[in-house]
């Protein structure tokens, strides 16, 4: 299966910043923000902790991280999409927050960070949306310290046809109408298609354990609707 273009991607991101932390609560329902302290629990993130937010979005994540992690901590928040980042700035100066978050233009397929120099790594809604799977865990896997952990939030395909049937409902007849109504029908017709060439779990799993992971779990949460991978390097 083809997937869209890494310039096609971070364009649609950088038009939809505005309106991104809306759309998540209204399309979960306000879960999303326990769906990601979940995240951040398997992450295994400590206080003193130097941790990576990848595809940090507006910035949920590294908050969350940042709390979590201390004044003696470091997080950085690394997105391609330089609006979604400025929104995660904004969002960060208003919360109070014991730490300074390096907010960071990059790309999850070529981290700036160095070999084994990060102790924990969240990423929510990225893995998807990323050009090369693969490469992308082979990267978090050089980053990560030995024995550390990475936990991976994302949308998935429910492997049971009731909730495919439930799921399909929900795009067709609330998160496209959701993204209408603010003039976005084609920034959002998009997850349709991504769900379908997403990897299941257990293939996750696989790939995890093909990029040199010791350790892999796929937990699903939302009846499968989501599901964390989470990955012990």
């Amino acid at each position: 299966m083809t997937s869209t273009a890494p310039e096609q991607v971070r364009d649609l991101f950088d038009r939809i910043a505005p309106v991104y932390d809306r759309f998540n609560d209204r399309l979960s329902f306000g879960l999303h923000r326990v769906w990601k302290q979940m995240t951040v629990n398997w992450s295994g993130a400590r206080p003193g902790d130097r941790v990576l937010d990848l595809c940090c979005g507006s910035g949920d994540l590294a908050v969350l991280l940042a709390r979590r992690v201390g004044r003696d901590g470091a997080v950085t928040g690394l997105d391609f999409s330089q609006e979604l980042l400025n929104q995660a700035a904004r969002r960060a100066d208003l919360v109070g927050l014991p730490l300074t978050i390096d907010w960071r233009l990059g790309d999850a397929l070529r981290l700036p960070q160095a070999d084994a120099s990060v102790e924990a790594i969240t990423m929510g809604y990225g893995l998807r949306n990323v050009g090369d799977i693969p490469r992308a865990l082979a990267e978090i896997r050089r980053v990560l310290k030995p024995g550390r952990r990475a936990a991976l939030l994302d949308m998935h395909r429910p492997a049971g046809a009731t909730l495919r049937g439930f799921q399909q409902w929900y795009l067709e007849h609330w998160v496209q109408p959701a993204a209408n109504d603010c003039g976005l029908h084609d920034e959002y017709a998009y997850i349709g298609p991504s769900l379908d060439r997403f990897p299941t779990g257990p293939e996750q799993e696989e790939l995890a354990r093909r990029a040199g992971f010791r350790r892999v779990r796929h937990y699903p949460i939302a009846g499968g609707m989501m599901g964390v991978l989470v990955v012990e390097a």
